[in-house]
């Protein structure tokens, strides 16, 4: 979900564009811009050889995230952080049952 989401937020860019990215997901945010290189180097596969998991996401955040110029941020989760609420919020409304 955490990589689909900013993966759609770039597809909305019609142009390159600089970009401010704040991520709860240190999963997102370290793939991005740390541990792709090694898998990209390693054939998709992580450090203990094992294929990398959503390997077809990472592929197209790579390839969108290319297009522009992006500053890519951490934030805590769930630490009463205004956007980060929000952007909860506005997750659960698209949750079913919710």
């Amino acid at each position: 979900m955490e990589l689909t989401a900013v993966i759609r937020a770039l597809e909305a860019l019609k142009v390159p564009s600089e970009v401010e990215i704040h991520t709860d997901s240190q999963y997102v945010k370290n793939g991005i811009e740390t541990w792709i290189h090694g898998w990209k180097r390693n054939g998709w596969k992580t450090a203990d050889r094992k294929p990398v998991k959503n390997a077809e996401l990472w592929r197209e955040l790579e390839a969108l995230a290319n297009r522009h110029r992006i500053r890519w941020y951490w934030v805590r989760g769930h630490a009463d952080n205004e956007g980060n609420l929000r952007a909860d919020a506005l997750a659960n409304r698209g949750v079913p049952g919710r």
